[in-house]
């Protein structure tokens, strides 16, 4: 058995090979919610909730591009926020907390006010009415003018034969990746957590949290679904701020 979380960023390198293999563009989008969460701070560091935030991707380019930001990842997955807890130490924090359950806030600080709360290809997993109030839930730990961001798999409705053709297109390349060994899969990389000695016992864990047979079902609306619930969620205004084929990225101002 192997053991590599003495060394997080093995794991955290790992980590975002296995995903830009399936998403390519991923550093844009992250790119693209970055630019806004500079432009509503005005370059100053900001203070962010890195939401579903797994092995604190988001919150590791946070802190690069903004030296002295104030940010704490919120995920409920045993593994990867062990990764983001030996990887990030003393410079986030990192707090265990069930989106799917209302009172996720009470795990935030006292009188949390967020400029920024970002998420990336997460939320897919709730279904349609639980994102719809987690989307006014969020608000609430705003600040006012503060930025909300979701990038994740949106089609675009307009064009449905397109976007398969782009699906199929990925698919293809992908599967041509894993095949030659370029790149790690999904189900390969969690077969490597269930076999470092580290990790093992948190992957058992997160299997209970997350049965495989109710863990497959992905809800997948277009982006023009998540604006309209942002704007019944009370935000001032919302909508697409990076598009790469069948993924977006929405946007919302409290």
């Amino acid at each position: 058995m192997t053991a590599y979380l003495n060394d997080p960023e093995i794991w955290q390198e790992s980590w975002d090979r296995q995903q830009e293999a399936f998403m390519p563009d991923r550093e844009h989008r992250f790119a693209a919610m970055l630019d806004a969460v500079a432009a509503v701070t005005e370059g100053r560091p900001p203070r962010l909730l890195d939401l579903a935030g797994g092995t604190g991707t988001i919150t590791l380019r946070t802190l690069a591009r903004f030296p002295g930001a104030e940010v704490t990842v919120l995920d409920q997955d045993p593994v990867l926020l062990t990764i983001a807890g030996s990887s990030l130490r003393d410079r986030a924090t990192v707090i265990d907390a069930d989106l799917g359950d209302p009172g996720w806030r009470a795990k935030l600080p006292a009188e949390a006010s967020f400029d920024a709360v970002l998420t990336a290809t997460a939320l897919h997993w709730l279904p349609a009415e639980r994102v719809s109030a987690l989307y006014a839930e969020i608000r609430e730990v705003l600040r006012p003018g503060g930025i909300f961001a979701n990038a994740d798999h949106m089609p675009e409705e307009s064009l449905p034969i397109l976007s398969g053709k782009l699906r199929d297109h990925a698919r293809v390349k992908r599967e041509a990746r894993y095949a030659t060994g370029a790149s790690t899969s999904w189900p390969e990389w969690w077969a490597r957590v269930a076999a470092d000695e580290q990790l093992a016992a948190k992957a058992v864990e997160r299997a209970r949290i997350y049965p495989a047979k109710d863990h497959d079902q992905e809800w997948l609306p277009p982006a023009a679904w998540h604006v309209d619930a942002l704007r019944s969620a009370g935000y001032s205004e919302a909508g697409v701020i990076w598009r790469g084929g069948t993924d977006a990225a929405v946007a919302a101002l409290r």
